[in-house]
C-alpha cells in the first residue's frame, strides 16, 4: 500500500513539473509572438535600434574574436594530433574550415553573446520592471514591447550573423597561423585546401543558425527581465535564467537546424 502511495506521489510530482514547464513554454511562445508583431508595426525607434546594434554587435566583437581565434588554433592542434596517426594531415585545413563555419563559429559566438548580451538585457529590463519604470512607460502611452523589446530583437537577429561571419574568418585564420607557423604546413597548399571543399551551404547554414540564435537570445533576455519580480534578488534570478535558457535553446536549435541542412 505504501509503495502505491509513493508511486502516485512520484507521478503527481512528475506531472506537475511537466505541466509547469509546458505552461512556461507557452508563455514564452506568446511573448515571442507579441515581440515579433512589435517589430513590424509602427512606431519604430531607429535610434534605439542603432544603439542595440552597437551593444550587441560592436561591443561583442572582442569576446567573439578571441573565442574564435583560440578555437581555430586548438582545433588545428587537435586535428593534427589525431590525423597524424593515420597519415591524414592534408585534411586538417578542410576540417578546420568546415568545423568553424558549420558548428564552432555560430555555436561559440551564440553562447558568448548569450552570456554577455542576454544577461545585460535581462538585468536592464528586470531593473526597469522592479522599479516600476515599465508602468511609467505605459502611463506615457509608450508600448514597452515596441520601445524596449523590438529594438533588441531586431538587432539580435541582424547582428549575430555578422558576428558569426567575423568569427568564421578569425577562426580559420587561427587554424592557419598554428598550422603554418607551428606545424610546418606550406601557406599556399594550406589556403588552397581550405577553399577546395568549402561550399556555399556550409557558410549559409552557419549564418542561418546565427540568426535564430540572435532571436532566441533576445527573446529569452527580454522575457525573463520583463517577468522578473522581487527586487534585486529577482533581477539576479532572471539574469541567470535568461543565460541558461538561451544557452540550452542554442544547443537544441543547433541540432535541429543541422539536421535540416545536412540530415
Amino acid at each position: 500500500m505504501q509503495i502505491d502511495v509513493k508511486i502516485f506521489t512520484l507521478l503527481e510530482k512528475v506531472g506537475h513539473f511537466t505541466l509547469l514547464n509546458l505552461a512556461n513554454l507557452g508563455k514564452i511562445m506568446i511573448f515571442a509572438a507579441n515581440s515579433v508583431a512589435a517589430c513590424f508595426t509602427p512606431p519604430f525607434y531607429p535610434r534605439l535600434i542603432l544603439r542595440q546594434f552597437l551593444q550587441i554587435g560592436y561591443f561583442s566583437l572582442p569576446v567573439v574574436g578571441l573565442t574564435a581565434i583560440f578555437s581555430g588554433a586548438v582545433l588545428a592542434l587537435q586535428s593534427y594530433s589525431g590525423f597524424s596517426r593515420f597519415n591524414a594531415e592534408s585534411t586538417i585545413a578542410t576540417v578546420v574550415v568546415l568545423s568553424i563555419t558549420r558548428e564552432l563559429g555560430p555555436v561559440l559566438a551564440g553562447l558568448m553573446v548569450a552570456g554577455r548580451v542576454g544577461a545585460s538585457m535581462a538585468a536592464a529590463i528586470g531593473t526597469m520592471k522592479v522599479t516600476e519604470q515599465l508602468d511609467a512607460l505605459r502611463t506615457l502611452s509608450t508600448n514597452p514591447f515596441k520601445y524596449l523589446i523590438a529594438p533588441r530583437i531586431i538587432a539580435g537577429v541582424l547582428m549575430l550573423p555578422l558576428l558569426v561571419l567575423v568569427a568564421d574568418v578569425i577562426g580559420v585564420m587561427g587554424g592557419y597561423l598554428v598550422s603554418v607557423h607551428s606545424l610546418g604546413f606550406s601557406p599556399g597548399p594550406y589556403i588552397a585546401s581550405t577553399f577546395k571543399f568549402l561550399e556555399q551551404i556550409d557558410v549559409v547554414s552557419g549564418l542561418t543558425k546565427a540568426a535564430f540564435f540572435g532571436f532566441v537570445i533576445s527573446v529569452m533576455g527580454c522575457y525573463f527581465g520583463y517577468h522578473s519580480k522581487g527586487g534585486a534578488e529577482g533581477v539576479g534570478i532572471a539574469t541567470t535564467n535568461a543565460v541558461v535558457s538561451a544557452s540550452i535553446a542554442i544547443l537544441l536549435l543547433n541540432y535541429i537546424i543541422t539536421g535540416i541542412f545536412f540530415g
